[in-house]
């Protein structure tokens, strides 16, 4: 069944197209790569998803229902979450409180019963969910920590915990892996197969071309706003269009 299907999707920012009646479909349970060079189409594409963007024409169905032209809010509740290309975390706060806001963006609490003490039950529970979501990305001894205080690598898991704790079931991830070391990108990349292996789908942008072929099973290419390709790891890596426009002939 197919968890996300972009049908004929166009974005045209006055005279500029930036994406042109692109259709793709990500089945639940994968983890599905959107590559491209610079330019191509991808943040556009993850915009138009996450309800950052109203697409021009076309429609995008998660599970179904269309959500094209929802609220970025009413996406998230729904199950569609985004992680951000540059690792947007509230510096001064510890790595606990960042992922306490994660849980927030599905159940809003009432905000003078939060103040008056009244909402001790839903605090309660959202600590609890912050706990678990720690335990299972290996920051759990770093939750007193702040966030500036973290290595990239650990940045980079706890802006992945954030988009957990708001218990997605699509999950986009916007270029987790830039910037990393090898050793970095390994458990990062161990992380997002556990993610997946949770039960949540997942949507990754990314440059790093031996992270993508290693994680994702299917691959939509992007070019100039269209559609260029679709296949295997090893059906894109050997595809002429594709070397010539994006890989640079490296296999």
């Amino acid at each position: 069944m197919a968890i996300l299907e972009i049908d004929n999707l166009t974005k045209r920012f006055g005279g500029l197209t930036a994406l042109e009646e692109v259709s793709f479909r990500v089945e639940e349970g994968e983890i599905r790569g959107l590559i491209g060079p610079n330019g191509a189409g991808k943040s556009t594409m993850f915009k138009n998803i996450a309800g950052f963007y109203t697409p021009t024409s076309g429609d995008i169905r998660y599970r179904g229902r269309s959500i094209a032209g929802l609220r970025p809010h009413d996406i998230a509740e729904m199950g569609v979450v985004r992680t951000f290309q540059e690792t947007t975390l509230f510096q001064e706060l510890s790595v606990f409180e960042n992922v306490l806001v994660g849980c927030h963006i599905r159940a809003r609490s009432n905000l003078l019963a939060a103040i008056f003490g009244l909402d001790r039950a839903h605090q309660k529970q959202a600590a609890e969910k912050v706990d678990e979501v720690l335990e299972f990305m290996g920051l759990a001894e770093r939750r007193h920590q702040l966030a500036s205080e973290l290595p990239l690598g650990s940045q980079r898991a706890l802006a992945v915990a954030i988009a957990l704790a708001a218990e997605p079931k699509l999950l986009l991830l916007d270029e987790p892996f830039a910037g990393m070391n090898p050793e970095e990108t390994r458990q990062m990349m161990d992380l997002t197969r556990r993610v997946r292996e949770s039960g949540v789908s997942i949507v990754l942008v990314e440059h790093d071309m031996k992270a993508v072929m290693g994680l994702c099973g299917y691959l939509t290419v992007l070019n100039f706003g269209q559609l260029l390709a679709e296949g295997t790891p090893d059906e894109i890596r050997h595809n002429d269009r594709v070397i010539e426009a994006y890989l640079g002939g490296a296999n």
